[in-house]
């Protein structure tokens, strides 16, 4: 039977059921679960594993941090042995080896909490106000004549910024207005250039970038004064600054964020120079085609009018009414021709009944024409003649005289 102390508990342990005990003591303590810890990194190792081990020490103590490779991986901050660290995290207790932890789940440099817990102050202070509403974003101008630029004119990004819009649009204006991205000057600076280049530029868009660095380094662009610039800036503002994780309250203030200066350039040109060649051919063609299908139309507006205005013309109906003379003249001599032959044939006829009635022609038969000789006159009865009367006698090869006799 299990010997109990005077509390409940084993009166004597093995290791195992001491470090579980602890263990379960530590871990069940909300105070230890959800810290953060201050100190420097120290002994720092990053095994094949993907996890992180180090121990962050101070003046006085050190305790031993294991860092897991899925936080591990989303660990923004570049760590290294005597950087000065908040780390977040629970205390464990290692049971192989009787040690007690810090697990941790997230790391800041030291001093970084101060300062979000101010981030988050100023962003509820100016949210509240509407300065990060949507409906006061404004669009970016697809083909911007002109771009300001507010940055360092020495750092690496408005190197990239400009190399990316003369890739881009060649043809656009950049104007820049210098201004420490850093440091206590960096506030008045940045307000100070935008309000030049809005004042006097009048650019279409304004780029408002720097590189990437700590929260300290970044910390100009949540400065109350160069928020409020940015919400007031009367030309559209894109923001690029530090990298795709890093957020500002200038961001929430700008019409546009980029997650880098360089991708902020490209968002500021939306339409390259070679889309616009390549606008410019497809506007061309259509443009060509709308002129032949203009001219098609018009060609045949003109030949229905033509054939409009031959049908109508005067020469037309002239040379309507002169065929119709022809065809009548035709048609009049064929007429004439078809009469001409049917009154010969008449003609014939008649000629033949008059030769048939010919007295001429009887005579050659032995008939004879008997006339007075006084008077000319045919005998057509014996009684127009008497005694001694002299004739004329026609036969039909002449005359010859005759009397009459008793």
């Amino acid at each position: 039977m299990e010997k109990l102390s005077l509390f409940g508990l084993p009166a004597s342990w093995t290791v195992t059921e001491l470090t579980r005990y602890l263990r379960q003591l530590l871990e069940s303590d909300e105070a230890l679960q959800g810290i953060w810890v201050q100190g420097e990194i120290s002994n720092l190792a990053r095994p094949v594993s993907g996890h992180l081990y180090f121990t962050l020490k101070d003046s006085a103590a050190s305790l031993r941090c294991v860092m897991w490779r899925g936080e591990a991986s989303r660990l923004r901050l570049a760590l290294k042995d005597g950087l000065a660290v908040e780390v977040h995290g629970s205390i464990r207790l290692y049971e192989p080896q009787g040690q007690y932890q810090l697990q941790a789940d997230a790391i800041r440099p030291l001093g970084e909490g101060a300062l979000y817990q101010e981030f988050l102050r100023l962003k509820a202070l100016l949210e509240a106000e509407g300065l990060f509403e949507a409906a006061r974003k404004r669009p970016i101008p697809e083909l911007p004549r002109v771009i300001g630029i507010v940055t360092s004119p020495t750092g690496a990004a408005i190197r990239d910024m400009l190399n990316t819009l003369r890739r881009r649009n060649p043809l656009v204006n950049v104007i820049l207005a210098a201004s420490p991205v850093q440091g206590d000057e960096a506030p008045p600076g940045l307000v100070a250039a935008l309000h030049r280049l809005n004042l006097e530029a009048q650019p279409d868009v304004i780029l408002l970038a720097r590189g990437g660095g700590s929260i300290e380094d970044m910390w100009a662009f949540n400065d109350e004064r160069v928020v409020r610039a940015v919400a007031k800036s009367e030309a559209p503002v894109i923001t690029g600054i530090g990298h795709e994780t890093d957020f500002t309250l200038a961001d929430f203030a700008a019409d546009l964020r980029a997650a880098t200066p360089t991708a902020a350039a490209e968002l500021a040109t939306p339409i390259t120079i070679l889309d616009l060649q390549s606008r410019l051919t497809e506007t061309a063609t259509h443009l060509r085609s709308s002129i032949s299908s203009l001219f098609e139309r018009q060609r045949m507006i003109v030949d229905d009018l033509l054939g409009n205005l031959r049908f109508f013309s005067p020469l037309r109906h002239i040379q309507t009414e002169r065929q119709r003379l022809d065809e009548s003249i035709r048609r009049g001599h064929a007429l004439q021709a078809h009469r001409l032959v049917l009154e010969r044939s008449q003609v014939e006829g008649l000629g033949r009944h008059l030769l048939a009635l010919n007295p001429l022609a009887v005579l050659g038969r032995g008939y004879a024409i008997l006339t007075l000789k006084m008077d000319k006159s045919i005998i057509t009865s014996k009684a127009m003649v008497n005694v001694d009367d002299e004739l004329g006698v026609r036969v039909a090869d002449g005359e010859f005289a005759a009397r009459v006799i008793p």
